[in-house]
């Protein structure tokens, strides 16, 4: 990188406003590396939780030079609603898509001519790359020949290029994806493995798969990619700015860290699975510094819900994976939803936390307030610009409330210190997942979070008020088709 650009990329970020056009000068954007984990806990980390028996000394590197977000949520419980409200700023549960995940063969599910955060960061002049999982389906119609091209799919929908798996690393077909084809045809099987937690080799169902498949290697095949694109761009027009999201494959099941981190950990396959997304998240740091653009890069990292990590794991291993918050990975409780967000680079402050609500679905507006683009007013729905709690610009962050979605399609709001929950039980995995109400119970949940963190004290009954208030917001937040700002 150029000593002008990076002059010009910290004035960028040091104004008032997210993006400045300097006197003579096109917009200077900061890269941009978005770092997606599959199940990642909020007490994994240890920035979260000092408890924490899982090494993650890069994640804790990213919170010591940068922010620390404590209240950041993904729009769902789960991976694929989540990862469409990460691409589009628009909570899933507004498609057809109202409960579940897809499977490694549906179809595709964001709509071509949808605005999404790589169109976005495009329209700004980046050079942007998907790689990892996917999970947001391929083509049109219920597939059964994968040899013809995967369209729509990610590289109509923003993406330069593209470089991963269809979907969760447990679902058929394990195929590597390179833009719109397959690598090798999906003409081999493979059986089904059983759970780490019955003694199994790693979960994965049973389907097709290509010769060159192996499940173990994913992560560091992505991880040596995203590398690869980092150093080359650093090499060719080191002028243009890029944005990278890769969207890994774990600490998902199935828990498969290779050799040399089996053992790292004192919480068995899934910690050493977990310490082995961490020295992902290094290589990458280490990649920008080789290649000299890490002070002019955005990092972010984060999951798209919370770990698959019951109760009976907790007591095993002595390791609370969603740091004290009720529920795990598919609950509308904190567990499922609430997640690690950290960021650094340039113009943001280090060592810092944020105790705002925030959510996933707000990268898009912030985006492109960085950027200084205008989406359409038919864009980023439910998306606010987080730019003001990034930068301590003279703006505010806007997003008063959120609204959150379990695995069975279970609804959530939340206020302030408020919580409603639209229904007894998790709405997930943990058990009750829904339970039957008697006349003259409590309908729903009302927890108060300051108070009652670990939601265990029901308020449904005693704070009728409160019910009626957050009730009417979130019946409005669904009938409105939008919570962001017109």
């Amino acid at each position: 990188m150029s000593l002008l650009r990076l002059a010009l990329l910290f004035l960028l970020v040091g104004t008032s406003d997210a993006s400045r056009t300097l006197e003579g000068q096109g917009p200077v954007h900061p890269n941009i590396v978005l770092i997606l984990a599959d199940d990642l806990g909020w007490g994994d980390p240890g920035c979260y939780e000092r408890g924490s028996v899982v090494p993650t000394p890069n994640m804790d590197r990213v919170a010591s030079q940068g922010l620390r977000f404590t209240d950041m949520h993904s729009p769902s419980s789960v991976c694929t609603p989540t990862r469409y409200g990460v691409l589009t700023g628009r909570y899933c549960w507004r498609t057809s898509l109202k409960s579940g995940v897809y499977g490694g063969s549906s179809t595709n599910l964001i709509d071509p001519v949808r605005l999404t955060l790589p169109d976005v960061l495009r329209q700004a002049g980046y050079r942007t790359a998907g790689v990892g999982k996917w999970h947001l389906g391929l083509g049109e119609g219920k597939r059964t020949d994968w040899s013809q091209p995967l369209r729509p799919g990610p590289i109509d929908h923003g993406f330069d290029s593209f470089f991963g798996i269809p979907a969760s690393l447990d679902m058929a077909p394990y195929v590597w994806v390179i833009d719109d084809r397959l690598r090798l045809p999906a003409d081999t099987t493979v059986e089904r493995s059983g759970h780490r937690r019955q003694e199994g080799g790693g979960f994965w169902r049973a389907g097709a798969a290509s010769a060159d498949f192996r499940h173990i290697e994913v992560l560091p095949r992505c991880a040596s990619r995203a590398e690869e694109l980092i150093e080359r761009w650093g090499r060719e027009e080191p002028e243009s700015p890029f944005f990278l999201y890769l969207a890994l494959s774990a600490p998902h099941t199935p828990w498969l860290p290779t050799e040399s981190f089996q053992g790292r950990t004192e919480a068995g396959y899934y910690g050493d699975f977990v310490a082995q997304v961490d020295h992902v998240i290094g290589r990458v740091l280490e990649a920008l510094e080789r290649s000299e653009q890490a002070q002019e890069t955005i990092v972010i990292v984060t999951s798209d819900n919370g770990s698959h990590w019951p109760v009976g794991d907790i007591k095993k291993f002595g390791h609370d994976a969603n740091g004290g918050w009720r529920g795990q990975k598919a609950d509308i409780f904190e567990g499922g939803h609430r997640v690690p967000f950290l960021v650094s680079g340039p113009g943001i402050p280090a060592g810092e936390v944020r105790e705002d609500l925030a959510c996933l679905t707000d990268l898009l507006a912030t985006a492109a307030a960085i950027t200084g683009t205008e989406p359409s007013a038919d864009s980023g729905e439910d998306s606010f610009d987080l730019s003001p709690l990034l930068f301590e610009s003279d703006g505010e962050f806007e997003r008063s409330d959120c609204v959150h979605h379990s695995l069975d399609g279970m609804f959530a709001v939340r206020k302030g210190p408020w919580k409603l929950i639209e229904g007894r039980g998790s709405g997930g995995f943990t058990a009750p997942k829904r339970e039957k109400v008697a006349q003259g119970e409590a309908s729903g949940q009302l927890y108060h979070l300051v108070d009652d963190p670990s939601e265990k004290k029901n308020l449904w009954l005693d704070e009728p008020d409160v019910v009626a208030e957050l009730q009417a917001l979130l019946d409005q937040r669904r009938a409105s088709g939008r919570s962001g700002p017109q």
